[in-house]
């Protein structure tokens, strides 16, 4: 595994997924550097880079195939941190970076030409289309009542089951990735992963979705 996988996944699974959405209490050495931003120091992109700039380039790497692309798309997100804090006082400052990190990658995928998109984060989207609702998948997806329901979705599953939900469909990793790392067969990891989309248009559809 290259290392700077290794780093990310570390990073993510260290502590649960169900963290990164909802956490009682704020991380010190966020707070320091939320502060530093609040402070207009430069120092707080040097923080943050050294802090999540592994893991951010991994976000973009799973939805960006050009390197270049992937490196645009990271500074884009620390001038989006440094011009949204102030006024935002984020409570998780690795999930909002994440975040902008994702956005910033998806504006990219879409402006590129079909030939340069990234196969893998296509595949995520098909493998979620069928189970979401409406037709614009990737709208649907940033709706802040889908995002609400997702999050008590994955609220309600065991920290394995979310680690891989996450690591599938919001990281992009591949199944191959995935079954590598858990010493999974690829077919184990895709029925499980089944299952869960199966969870999650149930959870859907309880909620009045039409799926």
């Amino acid at each position: 595994m290259k290392r700077k996988d290794a780093d990310r996944i570390r990073q993510y699974e260290s502590s649960s997924s169900k963290r990164m959405f909802r956490q009682k209490g704020i991380d010190m050495e966020d707070k320091k550097i939320i502060d530093l931003f609040f402070s207009r120091s430069e120092q707080a992109l040097t923080e943050l880079a050294a802090r999540y700039g592994s893991l951010l380039h991994s976000v973009a790497a799973h939805i960006l195939s050009a390197a270049e692309d992937q490196e645009e798309c990271v500074n884009d997100a620390y001038l989006g941190t440094w011009n949204s804090i102030p006024p935002q006082r984020p409570d998780y400052l690795k999930a909002y970076v994440c975040r902008i990190t994702r956005n910033c990658a998806l504006k990219r995928w879409r402006y590129n030409s079909a030939d340069r998109r990234c196969r893998e984060f296509e595949t995520t989207l098909e493998e979620l289309e069928e189970f979401l609702p409406g037709a614009d998948l990737e709208q649907e997806w940033t709706a802040r009542e889908l995002g609400r329901e997702l999050n008590q979705f994955l609220s309600e599953l065991s920290q394995e089951d979310r680690s891989l939900f996450l690591r599938r469909y919001w990281f992009s990793d591949s199944v191959k990735e995935i079954a590598s790392e858990r010493k999974m067969t690829e077919n184990a990891v895709s029925v499980r992963l089944l299952r869960l989309r199966g969870k999650l248009k149930k959870h859907l559809e309880k909620q009045g979705f039409q799926v």
